[in-house]
């Protein structure tokens, strides 16, 4: 009897070309509240939830008066491209063909709300997705383990039997830590070598590309 496995996704920049979007909102919201920060600096920063990308960027010693402010500036610029959210080419099959090889489909993304349920919108493959654990689910995000654990309990396995299919180098510090299969993509703009040193088990160009490659992926196993 074949056990039950999981096929955790990350969305943004995994499943849905979103990452330079997010970099150009959160520049601009930087921006307006004054403060000048590279758009490569806030590129590395994509994957991390909007408390801890302001940390990242803005460090510990910062008045946090203006976090809120921040945070919902951004929301609301990026809240512009909702109706237009470009999926990653065959994301939706590469969902599918895993549903059909029996994996459990589940998404652990820092987004919440409608911005969550536009991606998944963008994705359109909700018949396969079981669930998705999002940043209104957990305490702590990515690169803590908890979004990938969430979504194993959604599945419902233990870590030995799912895999965290991600695109930062967060999405592989999370997986490392819960203790799932790190594989990682390029299509979030991050290097192949970053990547590998964050713990990715493989990477692959793009959704297409480990679609392309399943029968020789670590999705090939039978664990």
């Amino acid at each position: 009897m074949t056990r039950k496995r999981a096929a955790i996704f990350d969305v943004d920049g995994t499943l849905v070309d979103t990452n330079h979007l997010h970099v150009v909102t959160w520049w601009e919201a930087l921006r307006q509240a004054g403060h000048r920060v590279p758009m490569r600096e806030i590129h590395r920063a994509v994957g991390l939830s909007g408390g801890d990308l302001i940390d990242h960027l803005l460090g510990d010693d910062r008045d946090r008066d203006g976090d809120e402010q921040l945070t919902a500036a951004h929301h609301a610029l990026y809240a512009t491209y909702f109706d237009r959210l470009p999926s990653l080419d065959r994301s939706a099959d590469l969902l599918r063909a895993l549903a059909a090889r029996g994996w459990e489909i589940v998404l652990a993304t820092s987004a919440g709300g409608a911005e969550l349920a536009a991606l998944r919108g963008a994705i359109g493959a909700d018949d396969v997705i079981r669930g998705a654990a999002s940043a209104d689910d957990v305490a702590d995000g990515k690169p803590a383990p908890d979004p990938v654990a969430q979504a194993r309990e959604l599945a419902g396995v233990p870590s030995g039997q799912a895999v965290f299919v991600g695109d930062t180098v967060w999405d592989m510090a999370a997986a490392v830590r819960d203790g799932v299969v790190p594989v990682a993509v390029l299509s979030g703009g991050i290097p192949r070598a970053d990547l590998e040193s964050a713990g990715a088990h493989a990477v692959y160009r793009d959704p297409g590309d480990l679609l392309q490659h399943l029968d020789t992926s670590v999705f090939a196993d039978d664990r």
